[in-house]
């Protein structure tokens, strides 16, 4: 049965009822875990005989409909006039109620966690769970710890779903990386649209996929993503909190479909109020009462439940039960139900209170803040052959550690040495690149000059038959291939022959440079002049110099001033010592022809300067 037939109310002699609504989803593991945790804490709150006051609970299923809940909600205000509602979980759903309760002055304490519920636009609104936005930095230090510098974005096309992708973004762009693709799912999509999505993912050079799902749509998913061959070597899949935290309830062949995906959870801390409830939820009786919940694993999501109730139920006590009724419009005949709801006169005091209650619960330390709880900590887990296990924490102050309290004077990190062992998709236990080389993908194409001397630069050996580059060497290919493996996923190459036939140097260099304006080639590697002309089409990078690869672009004479200031000091220095030596010896030699006394004042001056000079 759906609600709480074990409750035991208060004996105190005048104890006050007072009636509260529990709009819940009784067709999910979690609506029904959600529920049962509600009613033992009410139950456990009316165990103190010191109580005046008597929780009423009301309870409705919302059955996963958003106008069920909606009807259910409008119900228990007019018809019952309870004085808050605890739920519902649906996102849209809470959305809509959490207008209602505004209107009327009643409290929704809901465990719905879309990004885009907010008790600053509406303070009537009280979040009972984590936003699901706060995991995006715990995902984030996950993917930087790693060293991968592209993701995809699987996420569900509803509140829940769309609500986190902003966060999460702005999270990857701080630690500059980049999403690769973002793909949708409907709630209600079929095996083909599931199986279509993964194949144009596929065909992608990315590999990690952070993926965010309702759990009634992620188990299927994941089904189909090991049908199509992406749960093996050199795959990531990274899921949110919310299917995290239920798999440890999945069934084994769902659990399989998992072999090797990491995700992030909130985390419980231990303590004597959580042992004595989770003995209490494995025992005997507690099955035979809710033959429901054989076999599933209490988790976070009830842990909070039950937090919510007691806090609600405290709050109750706490404001008294002076003014139980609603005010109400005289004439009610021409009104509709929206109107005729009228509002709560102990709404008001009853919000303020529950802002304000703090105890520490089975969930951890319970507290309001800004209208909605506060994440403390996520756990990072792998699942393995045997389950889900830990493998590290993840907080805003220290970043990833392998134990929750680390040495207080560590700064934050996010290192992969942080996290214990994991096996990856495949059985596998080395860290995969993050990215593969996609099939049919085209090579980069770079043009190097063919033609004689200065081979120290560039030397490209051409076969015969093929007309193709068998080899290619010098120093500016050294600089250029060193600057590819540089790059944080591979990039493809090969360089194609162009000839530079002797004593025509400049046009057929210029002819060079066209190529990659008319995207020939991707990219020229060789002993090339920059030259104002060719500036104008392309970018040149200079290798010759300490600094490193740099990009020369043209500047405008407004930035003139700037644009020297970048130059290096040494390079800039080295070009005035070489223009004093010429204009030097220049003098020298043109003036001192005859004068033996000037000629070797010359040679004296000539060593000197020759010896400061950086030639």
């Amino acid at each position: 049965m759906f609600g709480g037939s074990f409750i035991a109310f208060s004996k105190k002699a005048g104890a006050v009822r007072v009636h509260v609504g529990v709009i819940l989803d009784g067709d999910t593991i979690s609506g029904k875990m959600m529920n049962v945790c509600t009613a033992l804490a009410l139950s456990d709150f009316h165990a103190n005989w010191n109580r005046v006051t008597q929780v009423v609970p009301h309870y409705r299923n919302s059955k996963s409909d958003d106008v069920t809940a909606a009807s259910a909600a409008i119900d228990l205000l007019k018809n019952v006039e309870v004085q808050a509602i605890l739920g519902p979980q649906g996102s849209t759903q809470a959305d809509f109620i959490a207008d209602i309760g505004k209107r009327v002055k009643v409290p929704i304490i809901s465990p719905a966690r879309s990004s885009a519920l907010s008790s600053s636009q509406n303070p009537y609104f009280i979040r009972a769970a984590y936003c699901s936005c706060a995991q995006s930095k715990a995902i984030a230090a996950i993917v930087e710890a790693f060293g991968w510098r592209e993701v995809v974005i699987i996420y569900e096309n509803s509140n829940l779903g769309g609500g986190i992708l902003p966060h999460l973004t702005d999270a990857l762009m701080d630690i500059s990386v980049s999403v690769a693709d973002q793909r949708i799912l409907s709630p209600r999509a079929n095996d083909d649209q599931i199986m279509l999505e993964l194949a144009k993912i596929k065909k992608k050079r990315t590999r990690v996929f952070i993926v965010h799902l309702h759990p009634a749509l992620a188990p299927h998913f994941f089904v189909k993503v090991k049908e199509a061959g992406m749960l093996s070597s050199g795959y990531v899949w990274i899921i949110t909190d919310e299917f995290a935290t239920l798999s440890v309830s999945m069934n084994p062949s769902v659990l399989d479909s998992l072999r090797g995906v990491i995700g992030v959870k909130p985390y419980v801390p231990s303590s004597v109020e959580l042992k004595n409830f989770t003995k209490r939820w494995k025992s005997k009786e507690f099955r035979k009462e809710n033959p429901d919940m054989d076999g599933v694993e209490l988790n976070v999501f009830g842990l909070w439940a039950y937090d919510s109730a007691m806090a609600l139920a405290t709050a109750l006590e706490q404001v008294g039960n002076s003014s139980l009724q609603f005010n109400r419009t005289f004439n009610q005949k021409n009104l509709t139900d929206l109107e005729a709801l009228g509002t709560s006169q102990m709404g008001p005091a009853i919000l303020e209170s529950v802002r304000n209650i703090k105890f520490r619960g089975v969930s951890g330390y319970f507290h309001i803040v800004d209208g909605e709880m506060q994440p403390s900590a996520f756990e990072i887990v792998n699942v393995v052959g045997g389950g889900v296990k830990g493998i590290g924490f993840w907080t805003e102050k220290y970043g990833i550690s392998k134990k929750l309290n680390p040495n207080v004077t560590l700064l934050y990190s996010a290192k992969q040495q942080d996290l214990g062992a994991i096996i990856w998709p495949g059985d596998s236990t080395v860290v995969p690149k993050g990215w593969e080389i996609p099939t049919g993908k085209p090579k980069l194409k770079v043009g190097v000059p063919v033609k004689q001397g200065f081979e120290q630069f560039v030397k490209v050996t051409i076969d015969p038959q093929t007309k193709k580059v068998v080899n290619a060497t010098g120093f500016c290919i050294e600089v250029f291939e060193e600057v590819m493996k540089s790059m944080p996923y591979y990039v493809p190459f090969e360089y194609e022959a162009f000839h530079i036939p002797r004593g025509e140097n400049r046009p057929n260099y210029d002819d060079l440079v066209d190529q990659v304006y008319l995207e020939r080639y991707d990219a020229v590697v060789g002993d090339i002049t920059i030259l104002a002309n060719r500036s104008k089409l392309v970018d040149f990078t200079l290798p010759f110099i300490e600094s490193g690869v740099t990009t020369v672009v043209p500047v405008k004479h407004a930035d003139k001033k700037k644009a020297q200031q970048r130059v290096p000091r040494s390079a800039l220095q080295a070009s005035w010592d070489d223009l004093l030596v010429l204009l030097l010896n220049s003098c020298l030699c043109t003036q001192g022809e005859g004068d033996k006394q000037f000629i070797k004042i010359r040679d004296h001056s000539m060593g000197v300067c020759c010896s400061g000079s950086d030639l």
